[in-house]
């Protein structure tokens, strides 16, 4: 199974062999917060299906499911009833393995409704914002790459995603107030980089949920680009019903649908984000990593 996928989807990346030597290793563990305190922009399905889409070229993935909703976990095909280990547990000082999912090099610490209640049980806690990377510093390793899907507020949950985090990748759909809810998003990176986490930083913004169709899409679009500039992937996402039907199955559209339009941005979305970190690596250990 593990070469059949690799094979299908690694192809398919135009990332095997010779170019995932250029974009090479530098053997540092990204941590990237996935974040908008809006509900329903892409958050969960960005974060399962670019984890999905960098496993077909080598990398080790973990997704920390920050969301009560547990979506993530329901969209890896993660029952509740198995769900033993949780975020929960981590924010509880309780450590949790990592669960395995079906797709080779994708593991996942899942989350359920528990976890609702870590936002009240963490106000008197000590060092209540770092419990998240205390615990991802203990367990997490030997992956390239966390990815932490944040739930849709700006409450202590996501407060410590954001304190665990290295960057922050924020999904944003293509509707009329998408300025406004990242301005605010903006403003808690800023007021946790002055606290927190010095070196936090807004990565990537990707567009989601695009209608070319649409004027309105069209127009924020062109506004997005025009405030946020290069910070700005140039993959935008789609609106696409493969895209909407995907969780249903307990799979990522890249394995549900892999030739439809939502699929096939993802794929794009995932190289285009290899090719900034290789860029923004220093040319001596981009010249190490193809050595």
């Amino acid at each position: 199974m593990t070469t059949d996928y690799n094979t299908k989807y690694g192809n398919d990346l135009c990332l095997t062999d010779r170019h995932t030597q250029e974009f090479g290793y530098d053997n540092s563990q990204r941590v990237v917060a996935v974040a908008n305190q809006k509900g329903g922009v892409g958050k969960t399905t960005t974060a399962i299906n670019l984890a999905t889409a960098l496993t077909a070229v080598g990398r080790r993935v973990l997704i920390v499911d920050a969301d009560a909703q547990g979506n993530a976990s329901t969209g890896l095909g993660i029952a509740p009833s198995d769900r033993r280990q949780t975020t929960y547990d981590l924010l509880s000082g309780v450590d949790a393995i990592p669960m395995a999912t079906a797709i080779p090099g994708l593991e996942i610490i899942p989350a359920t409704v528990d976890l609702s209640g870590a936002e009240i049980e963490l106000i008197d806690a000590e060092h209540r914002e770092r419990r998240l990377k205390s615990a991802l510093d203990r367990i997490a390793t030997g992956y390239d790459l966390i990815l932490i899907d944040c739930p849709p507020a700006l409450g202590l949950v996501t407060l410590n995603a954001l304190v665990a985090a290295d960057e922050v990748l924020v999904p944003l759909q293509c509707e009329f107030f998408a300025l406004e809810g990242l301005s605010l998003l903006l403003n808690t990176v800023e007021r946790v980089r002055d606290t927190y986490n010095s070196e936090l930083k807004v990565s990537g913004i990707v567009l989601t949920m695009f209608d070319k169709r649409n004027r309105l899409s069209r127009e924020v679009v062109a506004d997005v680009r025009d405030v946020m500039g290069d910070t700005v992937y140039d993959t935008v996402i789609p609106r696409n019903v493969r895209v909407s039907e995907a969780p249903s199955y307990g799979k990522p559209v890249m394995l549900h649908a892999f030739q439809s339009s939502g699929a096939q941005a993802y794929v794009h979305l995932a190289g285009e984000m290899l090719r900034r970190e290789r860029d923004e690596r220093p040319a001596t250990e981009t010249m190490k990593g193809a050595a």
